[in-house]
C-alpha cells in the first residue's frame, strides 16, 4: 500500500514524525477517553450519584469511543491522517473544558459521551501510519503507535495526586478549576496544544482512498476474514478495556485489598498489555502475524485456566467418634494473591502481543483499505469493552463465583483460537495440491 521507500532518508524522517506525533497524541486521547475511571469517586461524592448513575459516565464514553472507528478510518484514507487527527484533537478539547464547569449530572453525562469520541483516534492513527511505512516495518510501527494504550494508566497515576494538590478555589485566579475539575481542564489544554502540533509538524498527507467511491471502500467489509479479525480484537483489546476497569474491584472483593493497592496491582496488567505492543509488532514482522497470534492465544488461555478456578475449599464429611459427622478440609484450590497477579500479568503480555499481531494482518490482506477494515476491527474491539463488564456481572450472579469473569474471557478466547485454527487448516488443505505438484516436480527435476 505504501509508496514510501525504506531507503529514502526524507521519507524516513517524515514517517518518524508521523509515528511520534500519532503515538503521543493517541496516548493523550486514550487517557482522556478513560479518565472517568479515576474521576468517578469525587464526582459521585459531589453530585450524590448512585453506583448505576456513576457507571453510565464511563459506559457512554467507551461506547462513543468505539462506535465511530469505522467512519474515522475511512475519512483518514480519504482526507489524510494529519487533517483528521488534528481536527479530532481540537474538537475533543471542547467537551473536556466544559466538563470542568458543569453543575448537573445530565449535562455531565452528555459531555462524557462527547469527550468519549477521543477513543476513535485509534483507527485514525492505524490508517495514518500504515500508509507511511513499508510492509516489512508496519507491524513494528503499528505496535509502537498502539502502545499509546498506556494512556489508560496516566490518569490513574497522576489523577489522585493532582486532585489532592489543586486547591478548591483553583489556580490562576480561578481560571483553572480546582479538585477533580482540574483534570479535564488540563487535558483540554493538552489537547489544544497537541492538535496544533500535529497541524504544524506532521508531513503532507497521503491519501490511499482518494478517488475511490465509498461503496468501493466498504466492499472488503463483506469478507468474513474481517469479522474474524474483529473477534480476535474483542479478545485482545475489548477484554483489556473491560478487565482494566474490572480488576480493582475484583482485588478488593476477593483478596480484601485496599483500593490503592488494588489499583497498583491492576497496573501490572495494564502496562504489559500496552507497552508490549511494539514487541508484538516486531514478532509479527519477524515470524509472521499468524505465529504471533497463535502464541498470544496460547499464553492467554494457559493463564486464564488457572485464574478461573473458583475460590473455596473442598470439604469431606466423615464419621467421627460416637457416630457424629465432622468436617475435614482436604484441598484449598484458590490461587494466592501473587500467583494470581503473575497470571494476570501474563494475560497482559499476551494481550499486548495479540493486539499488535491482529493489526499486522490488516495491511497484509487489505493494503488499500486499512482505514475501513482497521476501523471496523477497532470498533468491534471497543464494543467488546462495553459489553463484557455486564457479562462478567451476569456470570458472577448466575454461578456465585467472582472467578467466572475469567471463564467468560477464556470461552471467547478459545472460540477465537478454534476459528483461527480451522481457517488455517482449510488454507493448508487448499494449498496442498499445489504443494504436492511442486514436490513431484522437484523429485523429477532435482
Amino acid at each position: 500500500m505504501s509508496t514510501v521507500q525504506a531507503s529514502d532518508p526524507a521519507s524516513a524522517q517524515a514517517r518518524q514524525r508521523v509515528l511520534i506525533l500519532s503515538t503521543v497524541a493517541f496516548t493523550l486521547m486514550f487517557a482522556v477517553w478513560l479518565m472517568f475511571g479515576i474521576l468517578g469517586l469525587p464526582i459521585r461524592q459531589e453530585f450524590g450519584l448512585s453506583d448505576l448513575q456513576l457507571s453510565w459516565l464511563s459506559a457512554v464514553a467507551v461506547l462513543n469511543g468505539s462506535f465511530w472507528r469505522l467512519p474515522a478510518g475511512i475519512l483518514t484514507d480519504r482526507l489524510g491522517g494529519k487533517r483528521v487527527f488534528g481536527t479530532m484533537l481540537l474538537l475533543t478539547a471542547i467537551p473536556a473544558f466544559l466538563i470542568s464547569y458543569t453543575q448537573s449530572y445530565s449535562l455531565l453525562l452528555v459531555l462524557a459521551f462527547l469527550v468519549g469520541f477521543a477513543g476513535n483516534s485509534f483507527s485514525v492513527g492505524v490508517a495514518w501510519n500504515s500508509v507511511w511505512f513499508p510492509k516489512g516495518q508496519q507491524g513494528t510501527a503499528l505496535g509502537v503507535f498502539g502502545a499509546g494504550n498506556v494512556g489508560a494508566s496516566v490518569t490513574k497515576f497522576i489523577g489522585p495526586a493532582l486532585i489532592a494538590s489543586l486547591p478548591a478555589a483553583g489556580l490562576l485566579g480561578g481560571l483553572m478549576p480546582g479538585g477533580w475539575r482540574g483534570i479535564p481542564f488540563l487535558y483540554g489544554v493538552l489537547l489544544l496544544v497537541m492538535g496544533l502540533a500535529v497541524f504544524a509538524l506532521a508531513p503532507k498527507d497521503r491519501y490511499p482512498g482518494q478517488g475511490r467511491t465509498l461503496r468501493e471502500m466498504l466492499t472488503p467489509l463483506r469478507d468474513l476474514r474481517v469479522w474474524r479479525f474483529g473477534l480476535y480484537y474483542v479478545v485482545f483489546f475489548g477484554a483489556y478495556v473491560a478487565l482494566a476497569a474490572w480488576m480493582p474491584k475484583y482485588y478488593v472483593d476477593v483478596y480484601r485489598l485496599p483500593l490503592q493497592g488494588a489499583a497498583l496491582l491492576t497496573a501490572l496488567f495494564i502496562f504489559p498489555a500496552s507497552l508490549l505492543r511494539p514487541l508484538g509488532g516486531y514478532l509479527s514482522d519477524r515470524f509472521g502475524a499468524r505465529a504471533a497470534t497463535y502464541g498470544a492465544f496460547g499464553l492467554m488461555l494457559l493463564a486464564l485456566l488457572f485464574m478461573m478456578m473458583p475460590s473455596g475449599h473442598i470439604v469431606l464429611y466423615v464419621p467421627g467418634e460416637g457416630g457424629a459427622v465432622t468436617q475435614r478440609e482436604v484441598l484449598h484450590y484458590a490461587l494466592g494473591l501473587w500467583p494470581f497477579t503473575l497470571c494476570l500479568f501474563l494475560v497482559g503480555v499476551a494481550m499486548g502481543i495479540g493486539k499488535a499481531a491482529v493489526y499486522k494482518h490488516i495491511p497484509e490482506y487489505f493494503p488499500r483499505d486499512v482505514g475501513a477494515v482497521g476501523g471496523l476491527v477497532g470498533m468491534l474491539g471497543g464494543l467488546g469493552g462495553f459489553f463484557l463488564p455486564p457479562m462478567f456481572a451476569a456470570a458472577k450472579s448466575a454461578f456465585g463465583f467472582p472467578q467466572t469473569t475469567f471463564f467468560v474471557v477464556f470461552v471467547i478466547s478459545l472460540i477465537s483460537l478454534i476459528w483461527m485454527h480451522l481457517t488455517v487448516l482449510r488454507m493448508m488443505n487448499r494449498a496442498a495440491p499445489q504443494l504436492q505438484s511442486q514436490i513431484d516436480h522437484d523429485l523429477v527435476h532435482p
